[in-house]
């Protein structure tokens, strides 16, 4: 199906619908580093497969794009283990909020999928092949720099320190998967390289150019560069749409009809299969912990270009 309108005009055109929604939503207070970003931000970039990124907003200004990071982690450890990965994690949605030990609990230690935070731990933890945290993190930020083709992407070593001093959840989550016998390396260890990778900082403009690869069969269509198999590409998109929003993600997919993966910084990763990337930020959440108006906007650009994968 042919877009309705040109890409860069509708980029226009979500941007101006958005300005009265800006500010809705609730910013991540419970993590210091979060809780001072002005809520009224807003960005918007998209990166084609034609080779364009087209953009409005604050689209060059970085953000923490935490949970987001997830996907790149993930398409790392299948990279790195192939199927042996599913031996450890499952790819089913939780129906739980992103950091529930329930499920957890009743499945013995193995998370429900990699995009919730037990998932992204065990992830965490297959990655570090040499036990050493420091190396694991610096791999992370190269491939986002890799994948993004800029060096700027770096890590924000205030946002990591306020994970750390705060992340008690997520601890219990890493002791409980030890306990279960499903990390290998140190809690301390895992701990540090996920707080790190929830760290990383980037801009829009960053983002999407960064998850280009998942709209074109595992290929960078810019430089033919192949980052993943088609079918893992596929795969990963799978679990974008089922579980990337967490106990909403039935409800991302219903309105905006996209892979998708979210994060508590406000920003949001979307993927329109062989079209292209999309990253949108604004920092207030709604319950779920999705951007409010990055959801909106998403659904808006979606009907706007007649984009969905059903």
């Amino acid at each position: 199906m042919k877009p309705v309108r040109d890409l860069a005009e509708a980029i226009q055109v979500v941007f101006e619908d958005m300005q009265s929604h800006l500010g809705a939503g609730r910013v991540a207070d419970y993590i210091p580093a979060l809780a001072r970003v002005d809520p009224r931000n807003f960005a918007i970039a998209a990166a084609d497969c034609d080779g364009h990124v087209h953009t409005a907003g604050e689209a060059a200004t970085p953000f923490s794009i935490q949970s987001i990071s997830k996907v790149f982690t993930l398409t790392l450890a299948l990279e790195q283990m192939g199927a042996d990965l599913w031996r450890r994690v499952g790819r089913e949605p939780s129906g739980s909020r992103f950091n529930s030990m329930v499920r957890l609990e009743q499945e013995h230690g193995i998370p429900r999928n990699p995009l919730i935070n037990a998932g992204a731990l065990v992830v965490s933890d297959a990655l570090m092949t040499e036990g050493d945290p420091a190396a694991t993190i610096d791999r992370i930020a190269g491939f986002l720099r890799r994948l993004s083709r800029d060096e700027g992407v770096d890590i924000d070593p205030e946002v990591a320190r306020s994970e750390g001093e705060t992340g008690f959840v997520n601890a219990s989550l890493a002791n409980f998967i030890k306990a279960s016998h499903n990390l290998n390396n140190d809690v301390a260890k895992v701990l540090e390289v996920y707080f790190h990778q929830c760290a990383l900082r980037m801009s829009c403009a960053q983002l999407a150019r960064a998850g280009l690869y998942l709209a074109a069969d595992g290929v960078d269509p810019w430089t033919c560069e192949r980052i993943t198999t088609s079918v893992r590409a596929r795969r990963i998109n799978a679990i974008m749409m089922t579980c990337g929003h967490y106990d909403a993600s039935g409800e991302f997919a219903f309105r905006v009809g996209l892979p998708g993966k979210s994060g508590v910084g406000g920003g949001i990763l979307a993927i329109a299969p062989r079209r292209a990337s999309i990253a949108v930020w604004s920092p207030g959440l709604n319950p779920a912990g999705t951007s409010h108006v990055g959801a909106l906007a998403l659904e808006r650009l979606a009907q706007l270009m007649d984009w969905s994968v059903f």
